[in-house]
């Protein structure tokens, strides 16, 4: 009888052992973030013809740095938070003759209305224009 007492007892703990149990406890998780955090305002203050140090200033240094295309850089960020969904940017910087040229990704430059758009320089060989002296100028 106490054999199958403890046969019965075995059998019930192994039984219970293999049921999952509630999540009462749960393992700590914490945050994990990967790459160059790249937000909104430091795109914003991207401007076309900047040079790659004056990008590196704003933007840090890349994370990828590609030896086939030696001016494009690549910026990626993750956030795995304990909680809520994966979070990822991806931003490249394109340049072209050591000057800023485009910015492509995730998060894109916004155009400032406040900031109107230079003018074109002259060429430094053009000369100003030379005034007309008051015999040569048409009668009005």
């Amino acid at each position: 009888m106490r054999h199958a007492q403890f046969a019965l007892i075995l059998a019930a703990v192994a039984a219970l052992a293999a049921c999952t149990p509630p999540q009462v406890f749960t393992p700590y998780r914490m945050d994990i973030q990967q790459g160059n955090y790249i937000s909104q305002d430091m795109v914003s203050q991207l401007k076309i013809g900047m040079t790659k140090e004056q990008v590196r200033y704003v933007l840090g240094t890349p994370l990828v740095a590609d030896i086939f295309h030696a001016d494009r850089w690549d910026y990626v960020y993750y956030k795995d938070p304990r909680r809520g969904p994966r979070e990822g940017r991806k931003i490249a910087v394109v340049f072209e003759n050591g000057r800023l040229a485009r910015v492509l990704g995730d998060v894109v430059a916004t155009e400032s209305k406040s900031d109107p758009a230079p003018a074109p320089a002259a060429p430094p060989s053009a000369e100003p224009p030379k005034a007309q002296p008051e015999s040569q100028k048409p009668p009005q």
